[in-house]
């Protein structure tokens, strides 16, 4: 039953020298099945976390508009999922014929995300958010059994303490198999003081832990958990219906841009928390959320850099104001009242002793930046960005004479199938080839895009990461060339 776009996925796939690897591909766990196999797994805890994750979006979409804008709750998505394409529901919801036809979708090989998952390891509730992320990987792992030549899924990761999310990763790869790990980035944490001084307001009061910087939490066991198991942490984090994304009437208004803010504010946080200085064989994947806001991080960077950098700053220290060649220009330029002021010295160096207490001046001191070519190097090669099909920014991450000292960022193919925003799964990759025929992306571009990067993200942590698959051959040879 291929549909009518199967044939142009079929055939522009048999043009290609290279093979096609989908990084994020995702199929909608049929919730019947999953809360009876979640009991089973995990217990009450499981089953109470899986009603409560159900919930969250059939609770917010049956109150009225007016009700959402008096309590502030956001617009969630309605008919989220395919329905006139029957076989494409289908194919979503059932790991084994998403398997069959992935030549129809001209894909030689895909890792799959949850759905309803997405959201089970940011459950508040520490009792039911590990029982649901440990019946999820088990139940999910037992879905995809056998297909691993082809199609593997990603497991859920719980990341409000380390050790929660040490174990759970442990679990996932030393007895589940998992070989990719979805974990969290945006943990919702009271505020310590007005825990403290206000415990009825402070449940109405949240921050979010961005894990980078400024967390509670040290999670460089993590890291180091993930580069002992040789797995490369993806995150795949939304910012749909918070702070500046809270519309109580439009989806859209809260979706677009969502996960590009919330992967913003992770890989800002892991490179300032000095993450891929002190783990610099370890990768990191932001997905669905494009590439043009990681372009713009970089050229960010690099910019507050050359202006705050250690030395750079002290050229701004009130000290090395001159005041007397100060007050000589506004004898000559400023009124009466400007001169009598700045020869009193009022308004000049008020704040000269603050520094809000940081432990120093420069916020890159953590990174260890001795030049400029530092802050390449410790961004572009640790960090991939999901870019789905239709996307066309995703040529500026190719853009070397945009980018900042030539740099090609690490763009990775997202389908997104599965999802509301793929109405035919079978025009992904012809839709992802137009960047091509645009004359925007090169066909070397392609490759790196649509392969070449998500070998490198998997396979330069875990050179394992591909065997047994339909694209052992070619993987190897993409990291062969890595090391000559």
């Amino acid at each position: 039953m291929p549909t009518h776009g199967s044939t142009d996925a079929r055939k522009l796939r048999s043009r290609l020298n290279h093979p096609v690897v989908d990084a994020d591909g995702h199929w909608i766990e049929y919730s019947p099945v999953m809360r009876e196999e979640f009991r089973r797994i995990g217990g009450d805890a499981a089953a109470d976390g899986f009603q409560l994750a159900s919930q969250r979006v059939p609770n917010a979409l049956r109150l009225s508009v007016a009700e959402r804008g008096r309590r502030r709750v956001g617009q969630e998505a309605f008919w989220s999922t395919p329905s006139a394409n029957v076989l494409d529901r289908a194919t979503a919801m059932l790991p084994r014929l998403m398997y069959e036809r992935l030549d129809d979708l001209g894909i030689d090989f895909s890792v799959v995300y949850p759905t309803a998952g997405l959201s089970y390891h940011r459950i508040q509730d520490t009792r039911m958010r590990r029982a649901i992320c440990r019946a999820y990987n088990v139940f999910t792992a037992d879905q995809f059994q056998g297909l691993g030549d082809r199609v593997i899924p990603a497991a859920i990761i719980p990341m409000y303490t380390p050790d929660e999310a040490i174990e759970e990763i442990e679990y996932a790869v030393g007895q589940l198999g998992y070989k990719v790990i979805m974990v969290g980035g945006l943990m919702r944490r009271p505020v310590p003081a007005l825990a403290e001084e206000q415990p009825e307001a402070s449940k109405l009061v949240e921050w979010y832990d961005v894990i980078g910087i400024d967390s509670p939490h040290d999670y460089d066991p993590v890291w180091e958990t993930c580069r002992r198991l040789r797995i490369a942490p993806s995150f795949h984090n939304g910012a749909r219906s918070i702070l500046l994304r809270n519309s109580p009437s439009n989806f859209c208004y809260n979706h677009i841009g969502h996960f590009a803010s919330a992967g913003h504010a992770v890989a800002k946080a892991l490179f300032f928390g000095g993450v891929t200085r002190r783990f610099p064989d370890l990768n990191f994947a932001f997905l669905e959320g494009g590439v043009g806001w990681a372009c713009m991080l970089y050229a960010d960077l690099i910019g507050h850099w050359e202006k705050r950098n250690g030395q750079a700053i002290q050229s701004t220290h009130p000290s090395k104001l001159d005041r007397a060649a100060l007050l000589e220009l506004a004898q000559k330029y400023g009124r009466d009242e400007v001169v009598e002021a700045i020869r009193r010295g009022e308004g000049l160096n008020d704040n000269e002793g603050l520094t809000g207490g940081v432990e120093h001046a420069d916020d890159y001191f953590r990174c260890e930046i001795a030049r400029k070519q530092d802050l390449r190097d410790l961004f572009v090669p640790r960090f991939y960005f999901g870019c789905e099909a239709d996307d066309p920014v995703n040529a500026w991450a190719f853009n070397t004479r945009a980018n900042p000292m030539g740099a090609r960022l690490n763009a990775i193919f997202s389908s997104d199938i599965g999802h509301f925003d793929v109405p035919d799964m079978t025009e992904v990759v012809p839709e992802a080839y137009e960047l091509v025929e645009h004359g925007l992306l090169t066909g070397d571009d392609f490759r790196d895009f649509m392969f070449a990067n998500a070998v490198r993200f998997w396979g330069e942590v875990n050179p394992d990461f591909f065997r047994g698959t339909v694209v052992e051959k070619a993987a190897a040879e993409v990291l062969a060339r890595e090391d000559a």
